[in-house]
């Protein structure tokens, strides 16, 4: 019988701290002049990030900009993803304002052989922290052994899943790891501090991730790692091998780019860098636009001032 809650049989290890603490490279979705997926661009964003030394990737994320890709498009988009891979680990963005919607999305996942779901705090309907909890446990429940990373982006979706809400879901076999782009070191400290064994906490903001590490986080999800992975990669291992006046020499260095990806909404930044570096187009979907003057000067000096290569 199908319905809400059916089952797939279970095929991953749940841990994920052995293959994705490192670098995972948030990947934008490249479209053509007529706002179509472009395919061959994606392939490159892939394989550069790799060639950079990523130990993941990153799918249908924000960056990716799912909201706006057609139920074809995010399954497209996927398969092709996971071959350019070459077995390296994928992480696919599954999460939803709607708990269905989710559950639906991290199957897709699940059944395409992704190596974990990456699922956002629900957005819009800003639910109690028992509506959190019993959200992630009905995707987990729905799709058992799948690992699934929690995303908090509080300033994206409305809701912050606090710290004492995530105890509760390190319960979960299912729940592996969380990404925390709260923009709050003291939370990210307390989440480090209480994390379980086997869990994964990672960074999720380019411009914390040297002080996000050093708090215990194991690893850095990047938008910037689309356009310079070699240099945030050498940023991780700095942070992760203890270094720390070094890993916040380079992170200050990276400040003018990390600072420039937030003039205006994310993609809209990382596909102008992208474009000017000749990776992809700078075309977005509506109701986003193309980066404007000012955030193309913007990006512009910062590159100029960073010498990034």
């Amino acid at each position: 019988m199908s319905g809400l809650l059916d089952r797939p049989a279970a095929s991953r290890e749940l841990s994920l701290a052995g293959d994705l603490a490192g670098l995972l490279v948030d990947l934008p979705t490249p479209f053509t002049g007529d706002l179509v997926p472009d395919l061959a661009a994606f392939r490159r964003l892939a394989g550069r990030a790799l060639a950079g030394g990523a130990a993941g990737l990153l799918v249908l994320g924000a960056t990716g900009e799912a909201s706006a890709l057609e139920e074809v498009e995010r399954e497209v988009l996927l398969q092709v993803v996971l071959a350019a891979a070459g077995g390296a680990p994928v992480v696919a963005a599954t999460g939803s304002c709607s708990t269905r919607q989710a559950i639906g999305w991290t199957r897709q996942a699940f059944r395409a052989g992704a190596r974990a779901a990456m699922v956002v705090t629900p957005y819009y309907n800003q639910p109690t922290q028992a509506g959190l909890e019993a959200h992630f446990r009905a995707i987990a429940e729905a799709v058992p052994g799948f690992p699934l990373i929690i995303h908090n982006a509080p300033a994206r979706t409305g809701v912050n899943l606090e710290p004492a809400t995530l105890r509760n879901l390190w319960r979960v076999p299912e729940v592996a790891g969380i990404r925390d782009s709260s923009g709050n070191l003291e939370q990210i400290g307390r989440i480090a501090r209480a994390l379980p064994d086997g869990k994964l906490l990672l960074a999720g903001d380019d411009g914390l991730a040297a002080a996000s590490i050093a708090l215990g986080a194991r690893g850095l999800v990047s938008v910037l790692g689309s356009a310079y992975p070699a240099c945030l990669l050498d940023l991780v291992r700095l942070a992760l091998a203890g270094r720390r006046e070094e890993a916040e020499f380079l992170q200050e260095q990276l400040r003018p780019l990390t600072d420039a990806l937030q003039f205006e909404s994310n993609p809209i930044p990382i596909k102008a860098l992208l474009k000017s570096l000749g990776l992809c187009g700078s075309q977005v979907r509506l109701p986003l636009l193309p980066a404007s003057a000012g955030a193309r000067a913007v990006l512009t000096v910062a590159v100029r001032r960073t010498r990034v290569a």
